[in-house]
């Protein structure tokens, strides 16, 4: 409903920035140039629709030999002890334990598809222990939370998109996501363990947090004392062979469970080839409107503003172009992608806007639409702080995604 809305809102504020233009300053070129933009960004969505399918066809296929090696019930393993101190009021056996483990495991290795019905499942079994059917409860809350946070080891998706626009290294952001996201998932924990009084100083939330933390913290000094040029040698190196380790675990793992491998990477090809087609309307639809606002000089006017802002009190602007990505990003993953696609368009994949971009798409997820798919799902009306919450996440992983990127691209 709010992408309907906002697809709504860029046409009309287009078209009466256009007649502004026109009538007041005699600018006869806006609508031509409005109507062409039209044409080319459709033609622009399906380009890049079509040029995912490789991507998306080779991820999903390895993704898919890791769900059935089993790399998603040992990650699941892995958090299971956290879990249980975050969710107080759950008895230690509840089984939405099983399906929430699931559908964590799954959205860290960017098996959305994988993700979403475990996590519907998830979320009824914590309906059925819910004394306030219309109201949410506190468990409901911190596992939406943790999903609009976006804690995600593999951004399959954002990657796909730079290789398509011709990245000279697709993989780069792969590190700088990593950090965003744990940042944004950090806070998102801690803003709903404030409001639910929930004990962060429990010994096994701070292993797991504390440990992470100093491990990111470290990594990030370790970083920050180097030169700009071995930063960089560093992140690619790192990323590209951190990935292709998972992609051998994965192999290994289900080797071990005389998984056949050639037919489940067949498996889950044919799930990414579905997807990249399914993609095409939404994101014609997405970077039409976007092209028609920016050709208008709505975007313009936006964005400048917020630069002046900046520059009035002596901070870098460079960023300031990628945040409308970060402005959809809570209200629609399709939109923040389109808006993403329309920086690499206009800056360049390899630009540090674009760059910037491609960390804020990955960084966190779409707090609106999760939310209305899985409270809808169940029937809850008063999501009480939930919103709150996960916009704050959210906001954490846009600044650490700026953040991170002058570490990491500056």
């Amino acid at each position: 409903m709010a992408l309907n809305y906002l697809w709504i809102a860029f046409f009309l504020i287009a078209f009466v920035v256009g007649l502004v233009r026109l009538i007041v300053f005699g600018d006869v070129d806006v609508f031509p140039n409005m109507m062409g933009a039209t044409f080319d960004s459709a033609k622009t969505g399906f380009d890049i629709s079509l040029g995912l399918t490789g991507a998306l066809t080779l991820w999903m296929g390895l993704m898919r030999i890791g769900e059935k090696g089993g790399m998603v019930s040992l990650m699941s393993r892995l958090i299971g002890p956290f879990f249980s101190r975050l969710f107080p009021e759950l008895p230690k056996n509840h089984p939405a334990y099983g399906s929430m483990m699931m559908n964590i495991a799954a959205n860290m290795l960017g098996l959305d598809n994988a993700a979403t019905p475990v996590g519907l499942k998830a979320m009824k079994e914590l309906q059925n222990s819910n004394p306030n059917k219309d109201s949410a409860s506190n468990a409901q809350i911190m596992f939406l939370v943790l999903n609009t946070s976006g804690l995600t080891i593999i951004p399959i998706s954002v990657m796909a998109i730079r290789a398509t626009a011709g990245a000279s290294n697709p993989s780069d952001i792969f590190l700088p996501i990593l950090l965003a996201t744990f940042f944004s998932t950090v806070v998102g924990i801690i803003a709903v363990a404030v409001v639910q009084k929930i004990k962060l100083w429990d010994k096994v939330i701070l292993a797991y947090l504390g440990g992470f933390s100093a491990l990111i913290a470290s990594f990030i000094w370790f970083l920050s004392t180097l030169p700009q040029e071995q930063v960089t040698t560093i992140s690619s190196l790192g990323a590209n062979l951190l990935l292709f380790s998972i992609i051998v675990g994965f192999i290994l793992m289900a080797l071990r469970k005389r998984v056949n491998v050639y037919d489940a990477f067949i498996e889950g090809a044919k799930e990414g080839f579905q997807i990249a087609i399914k993609i095409i309307p939404f994101l014609v639809a997405i970077l039409v409107a976007i092209s028609v606002f920016r050709e208008s000089g709505s975007m313009d006017f936006l964005i400048d503003g917020i630069r002046a802002v900046l520059v009035t009190l002596g901070v870098d602007t460079q960023f300031v172009d990628a945040l409308p990505t970060a402005f959809m990003k809570p209200l629609s993953g399709s939109g923040a992608r389109g808006m993403m696609v329309d920086a690499i368009e206009t800056f360049g994949v390899d630009s540090f806007v674009g760059r910037v971009s491609g960390t804020v798409q990955g960084a966190t997820d779409t707090t609106f639409y999760i939310l209305a798919v899985y409270f809808g799902s169940v029937g809850i009306k008063r999501t009480r702080h939930a919103v709150g919450c996960g916009l704050i996440a959210d906001f954490a992983g846009i600044v650490a995604s700026i953040l991170l990127a002058y570490l990491f691209f500056k």
